[in-house]
C-alpha cells in the first residue's frame, strides 16, 4: 500500500525535476543572429540609386572636411582633389576604395567558443555605451564608479543574447578621464570574454587599446583576426575630426574594424527631410570608409550612424519615431548596395525612467533594425534619457528583448512540423494539447517564454506582491551578480596588462585638464 502511495509522487517529482532542467537559466551566450526573415526595403532600385547618386553628388561638388593634417595628405596620394580641409571625392575613386571592404568578417573573441560572424545575415547585439549617470540596482540616479562598470560588464557577460562587453557602459567617475580608457578595457576584458569595444577618445588612447588588445591576443594573431570595434563620430554635416581620423588610423593599421558614424540631428545637422538626410549621411559614411581602405587596403570597416530626430518643440532628440525606422530601412538597403556590413542604434529612448515610454520607444527600435537587417546592433541594452545613464532595470529586460528578437529572426521552426502535425488527430475536437507529449517536449523551444514578463493572473500576481517590471528585473539583476562566475584572465596574460596600465598611468598626466591636448 505504502509503495502504490508514493509511486504517483516519485512520477510527479521525476517530470517536475525534467521540466526545471528544461526551464532552469542558460547563461550560454547565443549564436550570432542569423536572419531567415525578409528584410523590410522601403524603396525601389531606381530611389536606391537616386540616393546614391545624390550622395555621390555631395562627394564630387560639395566635398567633405577632413580636419586633419595626415588624412588630406593620405587622400592627395590616393589621387583626391584637396583644397585646403576640403576634399573632393570622385565617385570612381570611391567606388574603387569601398570594394576592398569585406563584406564580411568573424570577430575572435578570449573564448573562441563565443566567436561571432558579422555582415550579411548574421548580426551581434552589443550593450549601450558611454552613459554619464546609471540607474543602479536600488534604481536611483547617480554617477558611476569603476565597480558600476564592472557590474555591467559582468551582467553582460551572463545574458545570453549579448555578444559583446561593449567599453564604457557608464563612465567611471572614480578614475582620471586622461587614464580611464585603460582601466575601461581592462573591464571589458577580465570580466567577459566575448569580443568588446575599444576606446576612441584620442588616437593615443586607440593606440593603447591595440596594444592591450595585442597583449591579449598576441600581436600576429591581430593582423588577421578582429577582436574589438573603434567607434569613429564624424561632425555632422561633413566634417571629420583630427581626433577620429588619428583614432581610425590606430585601428586599421592594425587590421581592426571601427564604425564609420555620421552623428544625426535629423533637422538640425541634416535637411528636414528623411531622403535628403540619407543622403548627406549616405555621403559622410562613404567618405569615411574610403578612408580607412586608403589607411589599409582590405581592412574590415562598418557603414555606421546615430539616428535621432530633433524635436522642434525643444531642439532634444527624440527617440523611436516613425522616421528614424524609416532611415533604418534605407540605410540598410544603401549598405546591401555597397556590400558592406552596417551599424545601427537599438532600444533607444528619451524617458527619464524605465517607464511605458522607454518601453515603446525601445520596442519600436528594435522591431525596425532586425526588419531593416542591421548587422552591428549597438546600445541594445540598457540606453535611456537619450543616453543620459543606462538603467540596471532595463538592461535586463533589453538584453531578454533581444534573444526575443534572436528568436524572431530565425523564422518558423519546421524540423518537426510532421511530429506537430501528427498531435492533432490525436487530441480531437474539443481536447487540448498540454498534456501531449509532443508538448510536453517540445514546448519550450516552440514558443519563448519571457521571465522578465509577468503573465498571471491578476490575483496571483497580487499575492506574489504586485512586483511591476522594475522590481522584477532588479532582482534577476541582483541574482545574477550573486551566481556570476568570473572567465579568469590568464595569469602571465593578466599580468602584463596590469603592468602595461601602470606603466602607462605613471607616463599619463592625471590631470583631467590635460587630457585635451593629449
Amino acid at each position: 500500500m505504502t509503495e502504490h502511495a508514493t509511486a504517483p509522487r516519485a512520477r510527479s517529482g521525476g517530470r517536475t525535476a525534467r521540466r526545471a532542467l528544461r526551464t532552469a537559466p542558460d547563461f550560454n551566450m547565443l549564436p550570432g543572429l542569423s536572419r531567415n526573415i525578409p528584410w523590410c526595403e522601403v524603396m525601389d532600385g531606381a530611389q536606391v540609386e537616386m540616393i546614391d547618386n545624390a550622395s555621390m553628388g555631395i562627394l564630387e561638388n560639395v566635398g567633405v572636411q577632413f580636419r586633419d593634417p595626415v588624412a588630406l595628405a593620405d587622400w592627395k596620394r590616393a589621387g583626391a582633389k584637396v583644397e585646403g580641409e576640403l576634399v573632393y571625392l570622385d565617385r570612381g575613386l570611391v567606388r574603387e576604395l569601398i570594394a576592398t571592404i569585406p563584406s564580411d568578417f568573424t570577430y575572435h573573441a578570449r573564448d573562441p567558443g563565443k566567436n561571432v560572424r558579422l555582415g550579411g545575415k548574421h548580426s551581434i547585439f552589443v550593450p549601450m555605451t558611454g552613459a554619464p549617470f546609471l540607474r543602479g540596482l536600488d534604481d536611483v540616479r547617480r554617477n558611476p564608479t569603476l565597480d558600476d562598470l564592472a557590474m555591467f560588464h559582468k551582467l553582460a557577460h551572463m545574458m545570453p543574447a549579448l555578444h559583446s562587453s561593449a567599453h564604457h557602459i557608464v563612465e567611471p567617475y572614480d578614475h582620471p578621464i586622461s587614464q580611464r580608457h585603460l582601466r575601461i578595457t581592462y573591464s571589458s576584458m577580465k570580466y567577459s570574454d566575448k569580443t568588446f569595444m575599444g576606446m576612441t577618445t584620442s588616437p593615443k588612447n586607440a593606440e593603447d587599446v591595440m596594444e592591450m588588445c595585442a597583449i591579449l591576443f598576441g600581436a600576429d594573431f591581430l593582423e588577421d583576426h578582429p577582436v574589438t570595434t573603434g567607434n569613429c563620430n564624424g561632425n555632422s554635416p561633413l566634417v571629420w575630426d583630427e581626433t577620429m581620423l588619428g583614432a581610425m588610423r590606430a585601428f586599421c593599421r592594425r587590421n581592426q574594424p571601427v564604425l564609420c558614424s555620421p552623428f544625426v540631428l535629423g533637422g538640425a545637422n541634416t535637411p528636414a527631410s528623411v531622403p535628403a538626410t540619407v543622403a548627406q549621411l549616405n555621403a559622410e559614411a562613404l567618405s569615411a570608409l574610403a578612408y580607412t581602405q586608403v589607411i589599409r587596403k582590405g581592412a574590415p570597416a562598418i557603414y555606421g550612424h546615430y539616428l535621432s530626430t530633433v524635436s522642434m518643440k525643444s531642439g532634444a532628440p527624440m527617440a523611436g519615431t516613425p522616421e528614424i525606422s524609416l532611415m533604418n530601412f534605407m540605410i540598410g538597403q544603401m549598405a546591401r548596395y555597397y556590400g558592406v556590413p552596417w551599424r545601427t542604434s537599438n532600444t533607444l529612448g528619451g524617458a527619464k525612467t524605465f517607464d511605458a515610454q522607454a518601453g515603446y520607444e525601445s520596442a519600436t527600435t528594435l522591431s525596425a533594425v532586425i526588419h531593416a537587417g542591421a548587422n552591428y546592433i549597438w546600445h541594445s541594452a540598457g540606453w535611456n534619457e537619450a543616453g543620459m545613464h543606462c538603467s540596471v532595470a532595463k538592461f535586463i529586460v533589453d538584453a531578454e528583448q533581444c534573444a526575443m528578437a534572436c528568436r524572431m529572426a530565425e523564422g518558423p521552426k519546421w524540423h518537426d512540423f510532421d511530429q506537430a502535425l501528427a498531435a492533432v488527430p490525436d487530441v480531437g475536437p474539443g481536447g487540448h494539447y498540454l498534456g501531449h507529449p509532443h508538448t510536453q517536449e517540445n514546448f519550450q523551444e516552440a514558443f519563448f517564454m519571457p521571465e522578465l514578463f509577468d503573465n498571471n493572473s491578476i490575483e496571483q500576481w497580487q499575492a506574489e506582491g504586485s512586483a511591476e517590471i522594475t522590481e522584477r528585473a532588479l532582482k534577476r539583476a541582483r541574482k545574477l551578480l550573486a551566481e556570476y562566475q568570473e572567465p579568469k584572465l590568464d595569469e602571465a596574460k593578466n599580468e602584463e596588462l596590469l603592468e602595461y596600465i601602470a606603466r602607462r598611468e605613471r607616463e599619463i598626466p592625471a590631470a583631467d585638464e590635460l587630457n585635451q591636448s593629449y
